[in-house]
């Protein structure tokens, strides 16, 4: 990559930081800055943009529960959206036609369809850039909305497999087997130990999946997704998947350099590409339509669905190949590229309001919401437990049984996976499943009777967001959080919090105190 291209990408991604924007926004511009001025993009940044997609989709795979695309709100309300967006794109395409507005004119039924099911897709780079830096990954609809991008993916696979004519060999069946060598990856994965070879692993295993599913003739991102969803029960699947998280967002920063050098565009397409994007309410209106329709609670719905409302960089897939096959003109390919940056932006700068949005209309939501809901979105709260401590992992874990060594009946805790729930509950762990950072979930809590909340969440956004959920809903007690670094610190006893740890100084703290036992003992 030459270095023109890093110096832009990083001003503009800075620059875009500078004023509250995701990075990414940065990177979009500075592709389109760059074409602009006559750079050309090589292999090189190929490369990079499709290492950075596969690395992202490994590692969805390796924070995924298979049995979650399963339910109803997930692959249902994805099958619906897909056939009533095209139904309804089309009708729309026709009436530009009919108007005579540019290129919607030479259209037919075909490529009119074609285009529609082109923009049915939502983006995985940007939703799931969009969650993490609003460190929502884990939350219910962050989770909701990754399982229908999932089944967007599938999806798009299959058409990828009609369009080129790249039938699956015969030995494509012979990756079932994988099943059977399980225990052997799972054996080879115990012995890599936690330094530089934890990295080493993923790439080898996400870069090994991608080859060999490209060998029988299937999409090869496909299979990084599925063999991450295949490792995501291991015990070293979260340390795998941070080891990687700045490689990937390294490698996606080609990508979106990539989609400014798609093509040069003109006023004209630019406002084609704009009446497409005008039309992104309804995908809106339909997955927040279709998610409550499925007794999934409103605020859910309405953050799913924010957070889907944007057009895929699959859409430009589907416009190279339909170029290539003579389906569309090259002007097409332009126009879609700034339908997709354009939606990208708007998404990242919609979202940063999203909750205070909500916050405010929330009676306007209210309304829309079924009676009924679905059994993972009712809570029982334990009674006479005035402490709960929020995110059970190894610190929450160590904080819970700290507390049951002065009384048992004092705390409980609290995690967004159902699965972690289950087995803390067969450790003995009185823990629940919910989401923290619904406010919807703070308004049904008893909160007179909780006295103290402890956040023992690594990510910064995570705590101010709880924070803010509790503060809104009227919290009294008091609250304390847990930071890796100073200036994180000061950020959250300045957000209001009342007592942060520092991570790394606590644990030092506890290390010496406990040793210093030692040699009490002997006196």
């Amino acid at each position: 990559m030459d270095f023109i291209w890093i110096f832009f990408a990083f001003i503009c991604g800075l620059a875009a930081k500078s004023i509250s924007f995701p990075p990414s926004i940065g990177y979009l511009v500075a592709g389109f800055a760059l074409n602009f001025l006559g750079y050309q993009a090589d292999d090189s940044l190929t490369i990079l943009s499709n290492l950075g997609i596969t690395l992202m989709l490994f590692t969805i795979g390796l924070k995924l529960n298979v049995k979650n695309l399963f339910k109803s709100e997930v692959w249902l309300t994805s099958s619906l959206h897909t056939i009533t967006w095209i139904i309804f794109t089309v009708v729309i395409i026709k009436l530009f036609a009919i108007t005579t507005i540019g290129y919607f004119a030479e259209l037919d039924l075909i490529t009119a369809t074609l285009i529609a099911f082109a923009l049915s897709f939502s983006s995985t780079v940007c939703v799931i850039k969009l969650l993490e830096e609003n460190g929502e990954m884990r939350t219910r609809h962050g989770k909701l909305a990754v399982g229908i991008l999932v089944i967007q993916d599938i999806i798009a696979v299959a058409f990828l497999v009609f369009a080129t004519g790249k039938m699956p060999s015969i030995w494509a069946l012979a990756l079932l087997f994988l099943f059977f060598v399980r225990p052997i990856i799972n054996k080879i994965v115990d012995q890599v130990g936690h330094g530089e070879l934890i990295p080493l692993t993923g790439f080898f295993v996400a870069l090994g999946s991608y080859e060999l599913f490209e060998l029988v003739n299937v999409k090869g991102d496909l299979g990084a997704l599925l063999i991450g969803m295949f490792l995501s029960s291991h015990p070293k699947a979260s340390e795998i998947n941070k080891s990687l998280l700045s490689f990937k967002d390294i490698f996606l920063i080609g990508f979106f350099l990539s989609i400014g050098f798609s093509a040069i565009p003109t006023l004209g397409m630019l406002g084609l590409a704009t009446l497409l994007v005008l039309i992104i309410p309804f995908k809106f209106t339909l997955f927040f339509g279709l998610l409550s329709l499925l007794k999934v609670r409103c605020r859910t719905s309405y953050l799913s669905a924010l957070a889907l409302s944007n057009f895929s960089e699959f859409g430009l897939i589907v416009a190279a190949i339909s170029v290539a096959n003579g389906w569309l003109s090259n002007e097409w390919l332009v126009i879609l590229a700034l339908a997709v940056a354009i939606s990208f932006i708007i998404t990242n700068i919609l979202y940063r309001y999203a909750h205070t949005f909500f916050g405010q209309y929330k009676e306007f939501f209210y309304q829309f919401e079924r009676k009924e809901f679905l059994a993972e979105d009712t809570f029982c709260q334990p009674k006479k437990a005035p402490i709960v401590i929020i995110g059970m992992g190894r610190v929450g874990i160590g904080a819970y049984r700290a507390i049951c060594e002065h009384d048992n009946t004092l705390v409980w805790g609290l995690d967004a996976e159902p699965e972690k729930v289950d087995w803390l509950s067969k450790q003995g762990i009185q823990a629940y499943c919910g989401d923290a950072e619904d406010a919807f979930f703070w308004e049904k809590i008893n909160l007179p009777s909780l006295q103290l909340v402890l956040l023992a969440l690594p990510n910064v956004i995570d705590s101010k967001s709880i924070t803010n959920q509790l503060r809104s809903a009227g919290y009294q007690g008091k609250i304390a959080a847990i930071a890796r670094y100073d200036d994180e610190r000061s950020q959250l006893e300045e957000f209001g919090i009342d007592k942060v740890f520092n991570f790394y100084n606590e644990a030092g703290v506890g290390f010496a105190d406990e040793s210093m036992m030692l040699i009490n003992t002997k006196k």
